[in-house]
């Protein structure tokens, strides 16, 4: 554990590090977030922010690739290389959307061509995790794998919309995969404890808390598709690297619901971003648009649209990401009775806090008084 935690600080601290000066090289460049309708920002703010988080998980994983304890990951391998590579080329991708705006086309072009270099690799879906039985041919497993990686980058891209909702979200989520992942790994081995899942959400999360700082309300740099994109893609090959990899029959021989968490975890990890996901194609589409047509109802749209601050709205969003991955990592360390009991007080708590009645009401008490009592009030 600590040799993971050693790997979270140092990709926190390149990226705080870095940040500043991808803000400059943003602004020297041109490359600015203008202000357009459907966005929430009122000042032209500089992108590029994800190069920060590529410097700061390179540098994580370089320096890992050193260390005995992860030694074997590195040189009995190829994937942490191509996870590596992979998530250099999308986050130049993004680099260069956030700065000439490319066509969806393109940039679709390069997430699978991302993806299949991963798959190619071995970073792929193998089997469903339940007593590591194989049910996809080596072609359907190549398909699917580039289908999960290129609609994750795009998930995380959507939820994209908030200082400081993305990077806080994913380091939520990734923290909640990482305890799994490393859960699974002793479950796994007695004497080697090396796992690449762990190490590549480690990464992430360092790098993404290194990057809140300059990214919270009010932000001085957006993480742009650079960031976006690369966070997805880093998260999907975390996930799939346990997928099917690890019998996870030795998770827990009295709780069946464990053999399922490869595939449950990962879908609660990501479930915000998915949700938005899916409703934004759904009302493009429905409403005869492209799927990639820019629009303002989005969830954190939704959540100011009702009265919540931006800072307000963000934390909200944290609360569903917590409760969520929590709840779906609990199975594997409790009794189904307090999994339940966290549930309902959990998701209870989280619809409170989002609707906010009182301050609804009180909203709607101060819209009926006359003008002259609002202004005198």
């Amino acid at each position: 554990m600590r040799i993971y935690l050693f790997v979270l600080l140092l990709a926190a601290a390149v990226t705080f590090l870095v940040t500043p000066a991808v803000r400059l090289m943003a602004r020297r460049i041109g490359a600015m977030t203008a202000v357009r309708s459907r966005d929430v920002h009122t000042v032209v703010t500089p992108r590029l922010g994800g190069l920060g988080i590529l410097v700061g998980v390179a540098a994580a994983m370089l320096i890992a690739s050193r260390i005995p304890f992860l030694h074997g990951l590195f040189h009995e391998s190829s994937q942490p290389w191509a996870i590596l590579a992979a998530a250099g080329i999308v986050a130049l991708l993004g680099a260069a959307d956030d700065k000439w705006d490319l066509d969806w086309v393109t940039k679709l072009a390069g997430q699978v061509l991302a993806a299949v270099l991963l798959a190619a690799e071995g970073v792929r879906l193998v089997s469903l995790p339940i007593g590591g039985v194989t049910l996809l041919s080596s072609r359907s497993a190549i398909i699917l794998t580039v289908l999960v990686v290129v609609v994750s980058m795009n998930a995380v891209n959507f939820v994209d919309g908030l200082d400081g909702l993305a990077a806080g979200v994913m380091a939520i989520g990734g923290t909640a995969f990482f305890a799994y992942a490393y859960m699974l790994t002793r479950s796994a081995s007695t004497t080697d404890y090396s796992s690449l899942a762990a190490l590549i959400t480690a990464a992430m999360v360092g790098a993404c808390l290194g990057f809140l700082p300059h990214n919270l309300p009010r932000a001085r740099i957006f993480m742009g598709d650079s960031g976006s994109m690369l966070l997805g893609l880093l998260l999907a090959a975390s996930t799939i690297t346990v997928t099917g990899q690890i019998d996870t029959a030795q998770l827990s021989d009295a709780k069946v619901i464990g053999q399922f968490l490869p595939i449950l975890l990962p879908i609660g990890v990501m479930f915000i971003p998915f949700l938005d996901f899916v409703l934004a194609v759904v009302r493009r589409i429905g409403s005869g648009h492209s799927p990639f047509h820019a629009d303002k109802l989005h969830l954190h749209h939704r959540l100011l649209a009702i009265g919540h601050s931006q800072l307000g709205a963000v934390l909200i969003m944290y609360m569903w990401a917590i409760v969520i991955s929590v709840g779906m990592l609990l199975p594997a360390l409790v009794d189904m009775r307090t999994v339940v009991i966290f549930w309902g007080i959990g998701l209870l708590v989280a619809f409170v806090v989002t609707i906010d009645p009182v301050a609804r009401l009180r909203r709607r008490s101060a819209r009926r008084r006359p003008a002259h009592e609002r202004e005198a009030g």
